[in-house]
């Protein structure tokens, strides 16, 4: 019997949404499992990707669910250390059997994991931004991010049509810093941009004076600092405090936090930031005329569901990812129409779909092909998109004053 022709109206509605309710109850839940960093050095970065996967849990149940099953998240904290989240994803794949998985936070953590999932063929869609570890024969593992390897095509860009020639680098000495150098090398030198200095840091190291020091020996006019968040409030700080004035400084990753300018207040300001994403795409209008949120499907819903869901809670891209991520997923598991992880890599693999977070496209290793990078630079208190110049609503700032000229 067709029951939309025998139910009208209102009361069909009703009826329909009934029958849903009473049918999802009767189900198990459909659960997901991940560890994120709540803890350890990642646990600023870690804490507001948990917050996009749980708004985008609650409003995939408000929608129906998944495969009519209401969904059901556990997160556990991975203490920002690789093996714990191995050991995590063991656990939650192997013994507690969940359905399904979203990605843990860094690059580190997510190869480490990524070994589990290839094992129990569950595939995830990681938040991680370097190539490399999807260049080992995975088959479960895909990106979500821009690849580390094409963080730096703005910044060197927007360098070389400024007139600079001299770029120095510095940067933690792991794996996706590690690849954020010598990235920035090749497109410095595809630029015309001479590396004049390039060296690598212990991880938790906090005094950077040494190194500032061979940045304003080397005379660069452009210095790209490879960092997490509390690298690159203490290498700012200290370029105040030893007078290091390049006439552009980019920082990776911390640097898109609101938590950034708090901790330096107007010594943030000029500072640019390579970006995945930014709420301000929600409102952005290229030129001044173009709305950027048509290539952000949903973006100023899900940036205005998380002001009122999470108020006074950061809203930058590790928010997004947290979402757009779990979108892309539960996108994949409707296509496939199953659980089957067999079938959901290979909805994966064949779409070219558009989340809050943008396109999401990966070639046949599961790398990122579709999603654009961004560079943006704070400007009175507020992140400006700069870069690419066909979503950026104004100019940058340019050049950055010496120290002594600022307040």
């Amino acid at each position: 019997m067709n029951l939309a022709r025998s139910i009208p109206g209102a009361a069909g509605l009703a009826a329909v949404w009934l029958m849903w309710v009473t049918t999802a109850q009767g189900q198990p839940p459909l659960r997901i499992g991940a560890s994120l960093s709540q803890s350890g050095s990642y646990a600023e970065l870690g804490t507001p990707m948990r917050l996009g996967y749980q708004l985008c849990v609650k409003h995939a149940n408000e929608r129906g669910g998944l495969l009519g099953r209401r969904l059901e998240l556990t997160v556990e904290d991975d203490r920002s250390d690789p093996a714990a989240g191995a050991r995590i994803y063991e656990e939650l794949i192997g013994r507690q059997r969940v359905d399904a998985v979203f990605s843990p936070y860094s690059t580190p953590i997510t190869d480490s994991v990524g070994d589990v999932i290839e094992k129990h063929r569950m595939p995830m869609i990681a938040v991680s931004a370097s190539a490399s570890i999807f260049r080992k024969g995975r088959k479960f593992l895909f990106q979500l991010l821009s690849p580390a390897e094409i963080y730096s095509e703005g910044l060197t860009d927007l360098a070389a049509r400024r007139g600079l020639r001299t770029i120095a680098i510095i940067h933690e000495d792991t794996l996706f810093p590690k690849t954020i150098a010598r990235s920035t090398e090749d497109f410095a030198r595809k630029r015309g941009l001479e590396v004049v200095l390039s060296e690598a840091y212990p991880k938790g190291t906090a005094d950077f004076s040494a190194f500032l020091a061979k940045v304003r020996a080397s005379g660069a006019e452009v210095l790209v600092a490879g960092t997490y968040f509390e690298d690159s409030v203490a290498i700012t700080r200290q370029m105040r405090a030893l007078d290091v004035n390049p006439k552009m400084f980019v920082v990776t990753v911390g640097v898109v936090t609101e938590k950034f300018y708090e901790a330096l207040g107007r010594d943030a300001e000029f500072v640019y930031g390579t970006a995945q994403w930014e709420p301000v795409l929600a409102t952005a209008r290229a030129g001044g005329l173009i709305p950027v949120a048509r290539q952000y499907a949903g973006i100023r819903e899900f940036v205005d569901a998380h002001r009122a869901e999470y108020p006074g809670a950061p809203l930058n891209h590790f928010s997004a990812w947290g979402y757009g991520g779990c979108q892309v997923l539960l996108e994949a598991v409707r296509r496939a129409g199953s659980l089957n992880g067999a079938r959901v890599r290979e909805a994966i693999l064949a779409m070219d779909f558009t989340s809050v977070f943008g396109t999401f496209r990966v070639d046949g290793d599961g790398v990122q092909v579709g999603h654009k990078m961004l560079l943006f630079q704070w400007q009175a208190g507020q992140k400006a998109i700069v870069w690419p110049e066909e979503l950026a609503p104004r100019p940058p700032r340019f050049p950055t004053p010496p120290w002594r000229q600022r307040p």
